[in-house]
């Protein structure tokens, strides 16, 4: 197995700058490696750069600038094969409505390349649930089934890589459930990597492994799911006080507020003052501590810190 499933090196994409037309630098010098076998997360706000990343990676748009490998095939030198190596589920529902499920999946599978003898459409229906479905035409299918589709196309040649954009935008819990679990065991069983994104963070947050934040084109961020938890020194410390707290706690650098139910959120930094001095100031206003609970910053906090000062 190759150590990187994805090498990108200095990608930039411009678009624009012709006549009058002015240029707009979509990917402005993108360094991202992604392990083989892992679940990785490509995660930005809208218009960072993260479709027209995944579209170059896809071989779907030409890059301005630099070098992508995929599983070790140079995209230049070897486009064929860095193309088999890749499968995309695209956000869009771009299916043909005069197809069915099965001829789908059999005419994906034959741009592909993939001898009739080796196709695999019934195992990939059987997976996606749509095994009952497999003679009706796609404009019958509703949403979620259509979305199924996409991911069987995406499986049509075995590609090491899958790529799923946006795959549970608008779907119900029941689908997003099937879909999680196809993902969980593709990348277990088959070592297959997974690149995500999603608007959901935390489905990121409970299935990556590792995370690369884009905006505006540059890759602000990227490690480990729990490193990027630790990245902010966030913390909010939840006391349940033994009786009425008539005077709140002070103390430099912590807020206090009282929530609904009685209890009193305390916010600080863990790098500006210790979890026992802010203890120290809750016994200082008299206040008789029932339980007490310590919370970190999710990865909303995280996606929110970087990208909203950039």
């Amino acid at each position: 197995m190759t150590q990187d499933a994805i090498r990108i090196e200095g990608l930039r994409k411009t678009y624009g700058g012709t006549g009058r037309t002015p240029a707009k630098e979509a990917l402005k010098g993108v360094d991202l490696t992604i392990p083989a076998g892992s679940v990785f997360g490509l995660l930005g706000p809208n218009g960072a750069g993260k479709s027209t990343l995944i579209n170059i990676m896809a071989g779907l748009v030409v890059k301005t600038a630099g070098k992508v490998t995929i599983w070790g095939f140079d995209q230049d030198r070897n486009p064929r094969q860095s193309r088999a190596a890749i499968g995309v589920m695209p956000q869009e529902l771009n299916l043909d409505p005069f197809f069915t499920p099965r001829g789908a999946l059999e005419v994906q599978a034959g741009l592909y390349g993939v001898p009739k003898s080796q196709r695999r459409s019934d195992e990939i229906l059987k997976m996606i649930g749509l095994e009952d479905k497999a003679e009706a035409y796609a404009r019958t299918l509703s949403g979620g089934m259509r979305r199924r589709l996409l991911l069987g196309k995406a499986l049509v040649h075995d590609p090491q890589v899958l790529v799923l954009d946006e795959p549970t935008a608008g779907v119900d819990i029941e689908l997003r459930q099937m879909l999680w679990n196809n993902v969980r065991r593709l990348n277990r069983e088959r070592g297959m990597t997974i690149i995500l994104t999603t608007h959901y963070l935390e489905e990121a947050e409970e299935m990556c492994d590792e995370i690369a934040i884009i905006n505006k084109g540059e890759v602000v961020a990227r490690d480990s799911t729990d490193n990027l938890l630790n990245h902010l020194d966030a913390r909010t410390m939840i006391i349940q006080p033994d009786g009425d707290a008539a005077q709140l706690p002070q103390a430099p650098g912590v807020e206090v507020v009282r929530r609904e139910d009685g209890a009193l959120a305390l916010n600080y930094r863990s790098g500006q003052i210790a979890a026992d001095d802010v203890l120290q100031a809750v016994r200082d206003a008299g206040i008789r501590i029932r339980d007490v609970r310590t919370e970190q910053a999710d990865l909303e906090d995280v996606f929110l810190e970087l990208t909203r000062s950039r």
